[in-house]
């Protein structure tokens, strides 16, 4: 499972014009599952994404999680996070996740965030053309893979 986790002001995601999810100052994730990808990599990456320490305390320091300062997070399914480019350049997306597997993969995440205890999740449309509105702030954009995790 991979995730991009950018520091976000605002973010607000849409499908035909009309807004179907968004956050406040907080976390704007990236979700992209995999085909070998199950319950324990979404719980994995929830808890690493909810205590990263990339938001910043009141000396300007990365320091505090979305946890600690009590904020928002919109999560978002992108399937071309796991994109395989290693031939030529046209991108193959054999090793993301068929809709039937990725969608409750990325619904199971969220749960996850919410167990975790952010208490303000918004989310994308599956599957749907979306639109996306972000104010990052820094910027800082991390990246998460749990593959790299699991071979260390």
């Amino acid at each position: 499972m991979k995730a991009v986790v950018q520091v976000v002001n605002f973010s607000e995601v849409k499908v035909q014009g009309q807004s179907v999810g968004k956050c406040r100052e907080g976390l704007f994730v990236l979700l992209g599952v995999t085909e070998a990808d199950t319950k324990a990599e979404a719980e994995l990456l929830a808890r690493k994404v909810c205590n990263l320490r990339v938001l910043c305390d009141e000396n300007d320091k990365m320091n505090l999680s979305v946890l600690d300062t009590k904020g928002s997070m919109l999560i978002v399914s992108n399937f071309t996070l796991c994109a395989d480019t290693s031939k030529g350049n046209r991108p193959s997306f054999i090793n993301a996740a068929r809709p039937e597997t990725a969608e409750p993969l990325y619904e199971y995440f969220t749960e996850c965030v919410k167990f975790c205890g952010v208490t303000e999740v918004g989310n994308g449309q599956f599957g749907a053309d979306m639109k996306i509105e972000a104010a990052l702030n820094g910027p800082v954009t991390i990246i998460l893979d749990t593959d790299t995790w699991s071979k260390k």
